[in-house]
């Protein structure tokens, strides 16, 4: 999309950059990150359709192209072609659901290009074949929040009725992952966390009323295989199906099978989800495994469990998420890291004492207190090692240091972040309230 900047766009840059006219830092790093998406990874498709690569990796992740282009969602309220471009991405990824619910990623068309040739069910058309429940979750969160928008509802046709069909089979399908799941995932010479145990099936899990998830968000494999940050995501969207299925499908069933699939998994988060920490006190597990076994941690990457409040499982002053951010803003989560320029939330997927810019806003938009956003906005501004772009991950102690020079997902979430700062949020999400 290179070229003029859409006039909408341009003025909102225009009105963030005035909120901070004390700061050409802040003004220079909204205008490179706001505009970044639109201008380097967005490929309108002759069928009306909009593909939109994730950064310096030629494929589209479900997950990554939904939250790239979730800011420009206040840009569609008012203009109609940049709610055509948003609506042409709802399409794309319903297409693909269609095609295949257990891919993250998607080829631009059916080349065979792949990440790698691993053994498992693959087409022309997948880059990548890790099943990941938020994969699924955030096109219905994209196609609601883009109703609630702009009005629209001709996303949801037909072909929304069969993405969501096929997600609710892959769910229910997956509560019972150990009986009923063909779905299997293997790579050879890679590390461990690329790979599924037990000959791609994942480490054994006992039912829990929960959905089993192959990978995390980061497509880094799941220690255990109730990944709980990811199974309330999806509490959250079949909530948000259920309102679309009342409000605007006129589908009685499909408003009740969402919403019994949704108390289902919800149960058993209560159920399993949670521990007694002998300092934080009641705080939610990221992994459990139904059998006993558990992981304490947070990932950088989206849903975490530091993003609830963002995804709308709960509120910010919830008091167990209250428990959970405390712990996994200490030396408690293994990984979390501070040194002498950054602290925040890293991953396993990328080297230790790197942090991620995508943690930092997300803590940065679920904070309390106006001192810990200044103090988030302040890191924004001394870790982007002079490019006015956010990355991957940065090390805590020399920002010069990243991974991934051009990550589109990292730019949009800091792009969110500062928009909420100037009160700008999008309509229907959470944040709004």
């Amino acid at each position: 999309m290179q070229g003029q900047l859409p006039r909408s766009m341009k003025a909102l840059i225009d009105e963030v950059k005035s909120s901070f006219a004390h700061d050409q830092k802040v003004q220079t790093m909204f205008e490179n990150c706001f505009s970044n998406t639109y201008e380097t990874t967005i490929r309108p498709q002759d069928d009306g359709t909009t593909f939109v690569i994730t950064g310096d990796i030629p494929a589209m992740w479900l997950r990554d192209s939904a939250a790239q282009v979730r800011p420009y969602l206040l840009l569609a309220e008012h203009d109609e072609k940049m709610a055509d471009l948003i609506e042409g991405v709802i399409k794309k990824q319903l297409s693909c659901i269609i095609h295949d619910p257990y891919a993250n990623a998607f080829n631009e068309e059916a080349n065979g290009n792949r990440y790698h040739d691993d053994k498992t069910e693959m087409t022309p058309l997948l880059w990548e074949r890790k099943y990941e429940i938020d994969s699924l979750c955030y096109p219905i969160q994209l196609s609601y929040l883009f109703w609630k928008s702009t009005g629209r509802t001709s996303q949801f046709n037909e072909m929304f009725r069969e993405a969501v069909a096929k997600i609710i089979e892959t769910w229910k399908t997956e509560q019972n992952h150990e009986e009923n799941s063909s779905y299997m995932f293997e790579r050879d010479n890679c590390p461990t966390q690329d790979t599924l145990s037990h000959d791609g099936k994942g480490a054994p899990v006992g039912y829990t009323g929960m959905t089993w998830s192959g990978f995390r968000p980061s497509d880094d494999a799941c220690q255990y295989g109730y990944l709980i940050p990811a199974n309330m995501f999806a509490v959250v969207v079949l909530k948000q199906l259920k309102e679309i299925a009342e409000e605007v499908l006129h589908d009685k069933d499909l408003a009740k099978t969402a919403f019994e699939l949704a108390n289902e998994i919800d149960q058993g988060i209560q159920n399993f989800g949670k521990v007694e920490h002998p300092v934080y006190g009641t705080i939610y597990v990221y992994e459990t495994d139904g059998l006993g076994n558990y992981n304490l941690m947070d990932d950088a990457n989206v849903p975490s469990l530091l993003a609830l409040p963002y995804l709308g499982y709960c509120n910010a002053e919830d008091p167990i998420y209250q428990n959970t951010r405390n712990f996994i803003l200490s030396s408690e989560n293994p990984y979390y890291y501070q040194g002498k320029v950054a602290k925040g939330i890293g991953s396993p997927h990328t080297p230790e004492q790197y942090i991620w810019h995508i943690a930092l806003a997300i803590q940065g938009m679920t904070a309390l207190t106006n001192e810990e956003k200044e103090e988030i906005l302040e890191l924004f501004k001394n870790t982007d090692a002079n490019t006015n772009f956010m990355h991957e991950g940065f090390h805590v102690d020399e920002p010069e240091k990243y991974t991934r020079p051009w990550f589109s997902w990292a730019n949009s979430m800091f792009s969110e972040f500062l928009l909420s700062q100037c009160h700008l949020f999008v309509k229907g999400s959470p944040l709004e309230k």
